[in-house]
C-alpha cells in the first residue's frame, strides 16, 4: 500500500506542476516581451522624441557676431540649445517664423515670434541683448567694459547642496515607481491565474480526483507557491532585461544603489501575491464556472486598483500622510513601500510596522484561504456563500 504523502510532499509536487505547465504556455513570453518592450519604449522616447521643450531655432537679423556669442554664454548657463539660422533679411526671418523653421529672430531691439515666446527663450535672449548693449553703453561713456565686468564678477556666491544624495535618490525613486507599476501588473495577472486554475479544475472535476490523493490545503498550497514562484521568475526576467537595457542606452548606471529599487520590487512582490494569491484562490473556490469569477473577484481587484493609485500618490507626495499611513498598512504596502524605501523617505520603523502587519495579515489570509477552499471546492452549482464556506464540516 502506497504511503500518503505528507503536506510538503504534496504542496511541492502541486507547485513543480504549476510551474512546468504554466511556464511552457505562450502567455507567460508574450507579456514578458510585451513589459520589457514598454520599459524599452519609457526609456527610448525622451531620447528621440524632441518636444521642442529644451532646443530652439533662432536667427539674428543683422547682427556683427558679439549678440551670437552673448546668446551662446547664455543658453550654456540655463541649460538649453541654441541652434542659429542665417537668414538674407528681415523679411526671410519673418517668412521662416511663419512657415514654422524658426522659434523667434532678433532685429534691432525686438524679438519677433509667431504666437508667444517660450519663458526660457526669452530669459536666454534678454539676458544676452542686455549684455551687449551694456557693453556697448560702457565704451561709448569712455570705460573699459572688460574692467566693469571683472568688477562686477569679482564675488560670487557659492552653492551648499543639504541633501548632496537628493538627484541620486529621486532617481532610486523614479526606477522604484515603474517597479511599481510593473508589479501591479503582477499581482493583479497571476492573482487571475490562481483564481482561474482553481475555478477551471472545479468545473472539470479533476479537483475530486486530487482532493482524493492530497489534501484540499496542500493543494491551494502547492497552486499559490507554483504560480508565484513563476510570477518571480518573470520579474527577474523583466527586472534585468529593463536594467540592462536602460544600463546600454546610458539612462542609467549600474550601481547598487540602482538596483536596489528592483530587489525591494521584488522582496515585496513576493509578500503582496501571497496576500492577493489566497484572496483570490478563496473566492474562486466559492463558483463552479468561469463566468462567474469576474464577480467574486471584484472585491480583490478593486483592493489592488486602490494599492495601485496610492502608489501614485506617494511617488507624487511622498512626504505627505496618506503615503506615510499607505506604506504601512497592508495590503497596500506592497505597492507604495518600495517607494518609500527607494527614495529613503521611510523610517526604519515603518518598513520593520509594515513588514510585521503584511506578514500578520498574510497568516490570517493563508488561514482562512485554506478553510474557504477546504468548504466550498468540492460544492458545485450555484456559488457558495462566505457563511457555508466558513462553516465547520459536517454542520
Amino acid at each position: 500500500m502506497a504511503r500518503a504523502l505528507s503536506f510538503r510532499e504534496a504542496s511541492t509536487l502541486v507547485a513543480r506542476r504549476e510551474f512546468s505547465q504554466r511556464i511552457r504556455e505562450r502567455s507567460f513570453f508574450i507579456s514578458t516581451a510585451i513589459t520589457v518592450g514598454i520599459i524599452g519604449l519609457v526609456v527610448l522616447l525622451p531620447r528621440f522624441a524632441d518636444f521642442g521643450g529644451d532646443s530652439f531655432d533662432v536667427a539674428l537679423v543683422g547682427d556683427s557676431g558679439e549678440l551670437r556669442s552673448a546668446v551662446e554664454r547664455q543658453a550654456e548657463t540655463a541649460d538649453i540649445e541654441v541652434g542659429f539660422t542665417d537668414v538674407e533679411d528681415a523679411a526671410a526671418a519673418e517668412q521662416a517664423v511663419s512657415d514654422g523653421d524658426l522659434d523667434a529672430y532678433v532685429d534691432g531691439d525686438s524679438v519677433y515670434v509667431d504666437r508667444s515666446l517660450d519663458s526660457s527663450l526669452r530669459a536666454v535672449l534678454e539676458n544676452a541683448y542686455n549684455q551687449v548693449e551694456g557693453t556697448r553703453a560702457l565704451a561709448e561713456a569712455g570705460m573699459d567694459p572688460a574692467a566693469v565686468t571683472e568688477a562686477l564678477s569679482s564675488a560670487s556666491l557659492r552653492t551648499v547642496t543639504l541633501d548632496p544624495d537628493a538627484e541620486e535618490r529621486e532617481a532610486r525613486g523614479v526606477i522604484a515607481f515603474f517597479g511599481s507599476m510593473v508589479l501591479f501588473g503582477q499581482l493583479v495577472g497571476y492573482s487571475m491565474w490562481v483564481a482561474m486554475g482553481v475555478v477551471e479544475e472545479k468545473s472539470s472535476r479533476v479537483v475530486e480526483v486530487m482532493l482524493a490523493a492530497i489534501p484540499a490545503r496542500a493543494l491551494l498550497t502547492g497552486k499559490i507557491l507554483g504560480i508565484g514562484l513563476l510570477g518571480l521568475v518573470q520579474l527577474v526576467l523583466i527586472g534585468g532585461l529593463g536594467l540592462g537595457l536602460a544600463a546600454a542606452l546610458g539612462a542609467v548606471e549600474l550601481t547598487g544603489p540602482m538596483v536596489t529599487p528592483v530587489l525591494l520590487s521584488l522582496g515585496w512582490f513576493v509578500l503582496g501575491y501571497a496576500a492577493y494569491a489566497c484572496l483570490s484562490g478563496a473566492a474562486a473556490a466559492r463558483v463552479s464556472r468561469q463566468e462567474e469569477l469576474q464577480n467574486v473577484t471584484t472585491p480583490v481587484t478593486m483592493l489592488t486598483m486602490v494599492s495601485y493609485f496610492a502608489s501614485f500618490f506617494a511617488f507624487l507626495s511622498p512626504e505627505s500622510p496618506i503615503a506615510s499611513v499607505t506604506s504601512i498598512v497592508p495590503p497596500f504596502s506592497a505597492l507604495v513601500m518600495p517607494i518609500r524605501m527607494a527614495r529613503g523617505d521611510a523610517a526604519g520603523w515603518e518598513v520593520g510596522l509594515a513588514l510585521a502587519l503584511m506578514l500578520a495579515l498574510i497568516a490570517v489570509l493563508v488561514l482562512l484561504a485554506a478553510r474557504v477552499y477546504e468548504g466550498a471546492v468540492l460544492r458545485m452549482g450555484a456559488k457558495v456563500s462566505l457563511r457555508d464556506a466558513l462553516r465547520p464540516p459536517g454542520k
